[in-house]
């Protein structure tokens, strides 16, 4: 057990791994009045309050970037012990079980699935489709054929927005949840839909970026905070 000297706990700490897109999140929290700390060692992850994984970039170099830094058991343990932890794009991905993008990487597992890329353009043949994904979808609540579950957002970061609102996506890459029932929302590219929102207990991830997202990726961030008393 790494010991803690410092006495202060800020609202959120935002996991710095190398790769991230840190101004840009830090600034959307710093908009709806938390306080922030970036943090990218073993003891100021154990200390947190709150742990937000943002990310760009490839797969692998973000994990290794968490190896690095002796940052991934400290964040295992964290989730054990009931910290609420909010990864976003690449940072979601990581999330999951195992990742296909250029090679087969081990992610954190906290969520059991695979990350695997969209299909190549020759293989979809629709105008304007390109990979990455780069633009506004909308976020649908998940179908089993059987019935919508109306409800599946209350409680969660998603409950004060409504179905089909747009957010902001940039990824060549998505998860597909081994459990269904950790897919909060979906959305569609290319005639592939894919897991947009996941959430697992004390974890939750969005594919798209919610700090770029206008007012609906604010109040996301708003509701995650509440949710978990931040």
């Amino acid at each position: 057990m790494v010991m803690i000297k410092n006495n202060e706990k800020f609202d959120v700490s935002i996991i710095n791994y190398g790769i991230n897109n840190l101004k840009s999140v830090s600034m959307a929290f710093q908009k709806i009045g938390k306080t922030y700390k970036i943090i990218e060692k073993p003891e100021e992850v154990l200390f947190a309050k709150s742990l937000i994984l943002p990310g760009i970039g490839a797969f692998g170099d973000g994990m290794k970037g968490l190896k690095k830094r002796g940052l991934i058991e400290p964040i295992k343990q964290k989730i054990n012990e009931g910290t609420p932890m909010l990864g976003i794009c690449l940072g979601m991905q990581m999330l999951f079980t195992e990742s296909e993008e250029f090679g087969l990487y081990d992610g954190l597992n906290l969520i059991s699935g695979r990350v695997i890329p969209f299909k190549k353009p020759k293989e979809v043949n629709l105008k304007g489709y390109k990979v990455p994904h780069m633009g506004w979808n909308e976020l649908k609540k998940p179908y089993d054929g059987i019935k919508n579950f109306e409800s599946s957002w209350n409680g969660t970061l998603l409950a004060d927005i409504n179905e089909k609102i747009d957010v902001y996506f940039v990824h060549s890459y998505y998860p597909i949840p081994k459990n269904k029932e950790n897919i909060l929302a979906t959305t569609t590219y290319g005639n592939q839909e894919f897991c947009a929102v996941v959430k697992k207990e004390n974890v939750c991830g969005t594919q798209f970026h919610p700090e770029k997202s206008g007012n609906v990726g604010i109040q996301i961030l708003k509701k995650f905070c509440e949710l978990n008393n931040i």
